[in-house]
């Protein structure tokens, strides 16, 4: 371990081999650093915080606080963070609450650009991007591979799908389904997500077949029901058609139309 001489870590605090720590920096009594992962100068972990391995934390970011949430009473709660993120300056993580079942969920190679905030009993999936100052509210789930532009709003209890795009300053008050492209204040759905698709080398088949979907559930004017109905009937099973339907018919909110 590197740890500079200015550094307070808890004597209680768990570092595992190949940790640093910048100078100015603050390891409270209840974390768990993994495998070279680097903290950089005058960064604050703190709470019943568990963070995995080869993850890159920049200056000035605030991890493991306690929640913003006025019901949080001081119960012990939990975030736990996975291995290879990039957690950029000044970006804040809170721990969960007992409301949202006391943890907070953050998975693997994500990219947490300035300012981007995850709030309480959040699960944030894989692979995902949060640009500058994106802020997702309390009991927010985004799936994997999604992207959330700068100074995007996200309502608590929404959910974003798989390799959805949200454009900048957008406004979130629905679920996003996945593979689709939203943008604007209040938030519409614009089509797929043709780009990111294509850079996942998805075949055309399956561009095809989200074309279609994207079509009966946004321009067929039939209701949410009614276009998974046609969906079901006129287009063929596949892995991201069954896992689009499955996100509609989970949604509680409604999903953004």
């Amino acid at each position: 371990m590197k740890i500079h001489p200015s550094a307070i870590v808890h004597p209680k605090a768990e570092l595992d081999e190949g940790v640093e720590v910048g100078p100015y920096s603050i390891i409270g009594e209840n974390v768990k650093i993994g495998k070279n992962t680097v903290v950089g100068p005058h960064v604050v972990i703190d709470g019943w915080t568990e963070i995995g391995e080869d993850n890159k934390i920049f200056q000035f970011a605030s991890i493991g606080m306690v929640s913003q949430d006025l019901k949080y009473k001081g119960e012990v709660s939990y975030l736990k963070i996975g291995n290879k993120n990039t957690i950029r300056e000044y970006v804040t993580m809170h721990i969960g609450t007992e409301g949202g079942g006391g943890i907070t969920k953050v998975g693997d190679n994500n990219l947490f650009m300035i300012g981007s905030h995850v709030a309480h009993d959040c699960i944030v999936g894989n692979n995902n991007i949060l640009a500058n100052l994106a802020t997702l509210a309390g009991h927010i789930v985004i799936e994997d591979n999604a992207i959330v532009g700068g100074v995007v709003a996200v309502h608590q209890f929404c959910r974003i799908g798989k390799m959805a795009i949200i454009g900048g300053c957008s406004k979130i008050v629905q679920d996003v389904p996945p593979y689709m492209m939203a943008d604007g204040n209040p938030l519409e759905i614009r089509g797929i997500n043709i780009v990111g698709l294509k850079r996942k080398n998805l075949g055309s088949e399956v561009l095809h077949n989200l074309k279609e979907a994207y079509r009966i559930i946004y321009r067929s004017n039939l209701n949410t029901s009614q276009a998974i109905e046609k969906i079901k009937a006129e287009l063929p099973e596949s892995t991201e058609i069954k896992e689009l339907i499955t996100f509609i018919e989970g949604s509680s909110r409604g999903i953004t139309k």
